[in-house]
């Protein structure tokens, strides 16, 4: 039997290429399998709650990017996390049995209270952001999650409650949910750091050519390079990352000699990878443009995702309240 798959993204924004190699790309071979894959609007009020901007329209941004970058609907489900209510109360049942240590040491929290400091992030959902992503994964009762790098605390978090509430409750509902992590697991963004809408530092996968030759030109760099005539190490380079996405290993390996000795500037390595970016990036705009022209075909296709992720989410639910005695 094919392996039970659920992943999803938070419509903070259009998607960028972290996550399209750091997730989409595992979400694509994985779609065949047993597969769901959720727009996380719910999680997306954990740091948005206070934007006064509409969740709801970014919705549709994720679906089209999902949709461009090859996931296919009918290999998979594709639905919004609000509009399959056991999400909610799922989470509010594994609330009941989360240590409260369990969530105040995920590094991740730690971390996004540090880099955050503008946001007032001291709020129950947000540390509670791990509850609901283990009530999402464990809802479907997945074996299989493709994450991020940094998503891995949190799902090991849900590792640590299925076996909590397998010892509670003397009964098995939950597989123990196994990380699939792409080959790519961590993108570089513009500053150096990991790419990601926080940061201010992504590229998007709907980025046009002139807005992509801008990004690129503002990238870091080695930073031992502080003249042309300066030899580099690529492989400290944010750039040379991104030509390895992008380029054939010929071309890769020409990039990183050129620069070891001195034989190229960052401003002309950086005007290379920028047409190779954008050559990769020209289909999926195009598939963009041709989604965005289509919203009942992608209302129909929420529809039936909602459908399908309902059905199994209720299945799951009616068995936990029972193992929990609110049920009979």
């Amino acid at each position: 039997m094919p392996s039970r798959v659920l992943s999803g993204t938070r419509p903070t924004g259009k998607l960028h290429l972290g996550n399209l190699f750091g997730a989409l790309e595992n979400y694509k071979k994985l779609q065949g399998e047993d597969a769901f894959f959720m727009i996380a609007d719910l999680h997306a009020l954990t740091t948005e709650y206070g934007s006064h901007s509409s969740i709801a329209d970014r919705v549709t941004e994720v679906v089209v990017d999902y949709l461009a970058s090859g996931l296919d609907p009918k290999s998979c489900a594709i639905f919004v996390q609000s509009e399959v209510h056991e999400h909610a109360e799922m989470a509010v049942l594994l609330g009941m049995i989360t240590p409260l240590g369990w969530l105040e040491r995920n590094p991740t929290y730690k971390d996004q209270l540090r880099e955050l400091k503008e946001r007032d992030l001291q709020t129950y959902g947000f540390l509670g952001y791990p509850v609901l992503q283990a009530a999402d994964i464990l809802l479907y009762r997945a074996e299989k999650v493709p994450v991020g790098e940094d998503q891995l605390p949190h799902l090991e978090l849900a590792r640590e409650m299925v076996r909590r509430f397998k010892h509670l409750y003397q009964t098995e509902i939950f597989p123990e949910p196994q990380p699939i992590l792409t080959q790519t697991p961590r993108v570089p963004g513009l500053d150096g750091r990991k790419m990601s809408k926080s940061y201010d530092n992504c590229i998007y996968l709907s980025d046009p050519p002139e807005v992509v030759d801008k990004k690129v030109r503002s990238m870091v760099t080695d930073p031992a390079r502080k003249k042309r005539e300066d030899k580099g190490n690529p492989e400290v380079c944010p750039v040379y990352f991104h030509h390895k996405l992008y380029q054939e290993l010929p071309a890769v390996e020409r990039v990183a000699k050129e620069c070891r000795q001195a034989l190229r500037g960052c401003v002309e390595c950086k005007a290379e990878m920028a047409r190779s970016l954008n050559e990769f990036l020209e289909p999926i705009r195009k598939k963009r443009e041709e989604w965005l022209k289509r919203p009942d075909e992608i209302k129909a296709i929420l529809d039936r995702g909602r459908r399908r992720a309902g059905q199994v989410a209720g299945e799951t639910l009616e068995k936990t309240m029972k193992a929990m005695g609110i049920r009979k």
